[in-house]
């Protein structure tokens, strides 16, 4: 199983006894000499992957417990914190994780609000296996299961009992019942808690990556690090011609960044990168497979820069409206739509993101995902998100007077669309199928064909959409006979453009 998830750090570290094996795959970024793993807290077991931003808070209040943490690692904090609060523990946890803690024959599973990092498990044999990866848990020969985000609960041989601590449709009517009436409030409130989020993650001595598209998301993040984190890098993908380019090494230049292009040019992509992606990223959406391509060059530059962590813009564009699929459902379901979105990013843009960065031992931290700031977030009325067609209207308002006029009124542009190389990935889109067949990968999930295409195949209809099967069928013959008619087309033009030059 540790094999198979090599990837995800730079240390293997085991424990076992009888009845346990336990392994896990670390890359050391907090308090590097004592996070050792597994952790062993009286007869708890321990292992855990991700980040904590509220450690020293936490450490304080189990000093007051009597139970005081003896090194500055977050991964003791969580042990002790379970120990000492036991389920109630994950309430109190700020930041990205998923972890399990084995306590005789049964092991506690618990995973972040919206699911920026992964878990997964098996049954077979009386025995539960647990793994970051899908991949880890092909050879059990067994259905695999994913905790979902924001669940936590104890897993025997007989099955899992988990429930919802954080649940996006239960938070989005909260926030519905406390929306925001008065803009300048609301504008206030996102600034705040985007600005809170992003210092958050900053807070490492290692060097960091930023995932600088020039955009709105990622330029917001950009400046903070720019301001407070000195010595940091901002990495940007695509064509030579690509808008991305420009935008980002504009902007770089402005916030005194140091800039990295890396330069990908259409036919660089190969049928053999969109089967490593398919494998490596374990998505059942072709959106975001066609996405993983570009984004694991992406990271591998960063990997070969010497840089562990990153942190970007993903998924502004499901709290703040960046999609124009927001425009097209019936208004009374535009809300429904916001949470829907939220609730299924651990499989899409946050599967993405997480296989991606960690398929080169980079560790990617999602700011717009703090559990404060989507909270914020679900308080603000639709009309202040997308206003007069111009989408995360309020986001925009918000940064202002701290980002540059040409960040603030650019349009948003998807990663693969504005990078120039979405068509050239397209092309290989009817191999996905096989590719992912392949995998095995149907173990977990069948493939399924994109929500945008979904939600149009049923009228812009979200409930009649999500009441059929249309959201977990694949693509029909029609459909990607269409998609690939467009892909060559536009090949065949680039291709006859480049002759031209």
């Amino acid at each position: 199983m540790v094999t198979q998830i090599v990837h995800r750090g730079e240390v293997t570290e085991t424990y076992h006894r009888p009845g346990l094996a336990a392994a896990t795959r670390r890359l050391p970024i907090v308090d590097r000499a004592h996070g050792i793993q597994p952790w062993r807290e009286g007869d708890l077991t321990l292992c855990y992957n991700g980040e904590l931003y509220n450690t020293a808070e936490l450490s304080t209040a189990l000093r007051r417990e009597s139970v005081a943490p003896d090194t500055d690692s977050d991964t003791e904090v969580v042990a002790k914190a379970f120990r000492v609060w036991r389920e109630d523990a994950v309430d109190r946890l700020e930041g990205e994780f998923a972890f399990a803690v084995v306590e005789g024959d049964r092991v506690y599973v618990a995973r972040d609000p919206l699911g920026v990092k992964p878990l997964y498990f098996a049954i077979s044999d009386g025995r539960v296996h647990l793994c970051s990866e899908i991949k880890g848990l092909l050879a059990i020969g067994a259905s695999i299961h994913e905790v979902p985000a924001g669940h936590h609960g104890w897993i025997t041989a007989s099955g899992p009992r988990l429930r919802p601590y954080f649940d996006v449709e239960e938070q989005s009517a909260i926030g519905a019942a406390r929306e925001f009436t008065d803009t300048p409030t609301a504008i206030d409130a996102v600034h705040d808690a985007v600005s809170a989020a992003v210092d958050s993650r900053l807070q490492t001595d290692l060097p960091v990556a930023v995932v600088l598209s020039g955009g709105l998301d990622s330029s917001i993040v950009a400046a903070h690090v720019a301001r407070t984190h000195p010595g940091s890098t901002a990495f940007t993908i695509g064509t030579p011609d690509s808008p991305d380019i420009d935008y980002a090494a504009r902007v770089a230049r402005d916030l005194g960044l140091a800039h990295r292009v890396i330069t990908v040019r259409p036919r660089d992509i190969s049928r053999a990168d969109v089967a490593h992606a398919v494998r490596n990223s374990e998505l059942t959406e072709y959106g975001d497979i066609i996405n993983a391509v570009i984004s694991e060059r992406l990271f591998a530059a960063i990997h070969e820069a010497g840089i562990k962590v990153a942190i970007g813009g993903d998924c502004s564009d499901e709290l703040f409206g960046g999609y124009p699929m927001y425009d097209t459902v019936p208004t009374d379901q535009r809300r429904e739509l916001f949470a829907h979105k939220l609730g299924n990013l651990s499989r899409t843009e946050l599967q993405r993101v997480d296989r991606s960065a960690m398929a080169s031992t980079v560790e990617m931290r999602v700011p717009f995902l703090d559990r404060r700031l989507v909270t914020t977030a679900l308080r603000v009325p639709v009309s202040m998100k997308v206003r007069d067609g111009v989408e995360k209207w309020v986001l925009r308002r918000a940064f202002e007077n701290e980002l540059p006029d040409y960040v603030i009124a650019r349009p948003k542009h998807g990663l693969s669309y504005s990078s120039g190389l979405h068509d050239r990935v397209r092309l290989y889109k009817p191999l996905i199928p096989a590719a992912y067949r392949k995998c095995g990968y149907d173990a977990h999930a069948p493939l399924r064909r994109d929500f945008d295409v979904a939600l149009a195949a049923a009228g812009n209809d979200l409930r009649a959409a999500r009441s059929g099967r249309s959201l977990f069928d694949d693509h029909t013959m029609f459909e990607r006979g269409k998609d690939l008619a467009g892909a060559l087309r536009w090949n065949l033009t680039g291709a006859l453009r480049s002759v031209r030059k």
